[in-house]
């Protein structure tokens, strides 16, 4: 399996040796100590190396962030005490955007400096406005419900976009926090190491139409449920209302039976607005869908047909370890938008996304009380087009943040 690269920690300048692991009986000390970052970018991109790019560091084991802006040569640096760190940069210039990712660093040895490359990519046309999978509360009874998920898309751009064939899944593992077979880590730099693909699990949904059956105008909305298409809030308040005309829904009772999830739509969805089962490839009796930390993927085939693509046995595999579980190898590249969520209950969250298809994470603090991860408005945008202009630099951290209940809520 080839394997990218996408952060290549190259250099230390101030210590001899490589990094270690921190000392177990004395993680840390309060001496300060400088991390310089370069930012490096594409070399047919050099052009773009100035002043005034955001760099964020986390302190991923203490919860602390900070931030600041690049110099003419591309350079930041910090003082921070030995730790391990999450490095993060999210430049967006016009169409262009620009995504590094260190997950890791490990910040042990006194000063260190470091180049991260910066992945190129543009913004999709259709993107995710808003994923809602946390559940809610079953007032005015007792316990908790998460029979409800739905996901709204959103048409980007000044042109009519269409629906038609466009597919979307989440990928393995289900959890942030859970263990990833297919990301690792560089131990001597903290390099995040991606396949050359996305893992999809469980099952991969597609839009039906021909072509130009479901159109998206210029800031209009689609959504698509991913668990029951139905009245949910007729009988918990904290719900929403699933069954509204234009819906679509993840609905197919020949691979997913279970009810509890999957009920029969209501009246208001008509069956060519039922999403279609391109190919299952888990075990569960109702689709997957995390209630605590999905990365959740929207894609359409390039030069092929999804069908013809999952076809092809290489294109579709067992996922290490798992004698009963694969996965669908979808290439990054055909990526429109992708959302990777991180569980707030956690501080073992790992990336599951390279930086070119999403560089950052937004994260979800608590469950079952209707709280939603939402995409912020590109305010000056929307004002210049006449219709909503969402944010997105390919990165959630900066395009996503939590709100506390869902919008469909009445």
């Amino acid at each position: 399996m080839k394997q990218l690269a996408y952060i290549l920690l190259l250099m230390t300048f101030f210590t001899t040796g490589s990094c270690t692991d921190i000392d177990k009986d004395n993680p840390y000390d309060n001496q300060l100590h400088t991390l310089q970052v370069n930012v490096v970018y594409p070399d047919e991109y050099s052009d773009y190396l100035r002043e005034g790019v955001t760099v964020k560091i986390e302190d991923i084991d203490r919860g602390n962030s900070y931030t600041s802006k690049t110099d003419k040569n591309g350079t930041v640096r910090f003082s921070l005490t030995k730790g391990i760190y999450r490095i993060q940069i999210s430049d967006k210039a016009e169409q262009d955007i620009f995504n590094g990712l260190a997950d890791k660093v490990k910040f042990v040895n006194g000063d260190l400096a470091l180049n991260l490359p910066l992945v190129h990519s543009r913004s999709g046309d259709i993107v995710i406005k808003e994923i809602y999978c946390g559940g809610c509360t079953k007032l005015p009874f007792e316990g908790n419900y998460q029979s409800d998920k739905y996901m709204i898309l959103h048409n980007n751009t000044s042109e009519t976009q269409y629906l038609d064939g466009l597919c979307f899944g989440s990928l393995d593992p289900y959890n942030s926090q859970a263990t990833n077979v297919w990301v690792t880590q560089d131990e001597s730099t903290g390099a995040t190491i991606f396949p050359d693909f996305l893992p999809v699990a469980q099952c991969v949904w597609q839009f039906g139409g021909t072509g130009q059956t479901f159109p998206l105008a210029p800031g209009e909305d689609a959504v698509v449920v991913i668990c029951g298409a139905i009245d949910h809030a007729a009988q918990y308040t904290q719900s929403v209302n699933l069954n509204k005309p234009g819906y679509f829904v993840c609905y197919n009772p020949v691979y997913f039976w279970n009810t509890l999830y999957h009920p029969a739509p209501g009246d208001q969805i008509t069956p060519d607005h039922y999403l279609n089962v391109v190919i299952k490839t888990g075990q569960a009796n109702a689709y997957t869908f995390s209630v605590f930390s999905p990365a959740t993927v929207l894609f359409k085939a390039k030069d092929t047909t999804i069908q013809d693509f999952v076809s092809q046995a290489d294109n579709v595999i067992q996922k290490p370890g798992s004698t009963v579980d694969r996965i669908v190898k979808v290439p990054v590249d055909w990526v429109l938008d992708a959302v990777e969520i991180y569980y707030g209950g956690s501080s073992n969250n790992m990336k599951r996304m390279p930086p070119s298809v999403d560089a950052g994470y937004v994260t979800q603090s608590a469950l079952y009380d209707g709280r939603t991860l939402y995409r912020h408005t590109d305010e000056e945008a929307s004002r210049e087009a006449g219709y909503e202009i969402l944010e997105d630099t390919n990165n959630s951290s900066s395009d996503f943040y939590e709100r506390e209940k869902q919008s469909l809520h009445e």
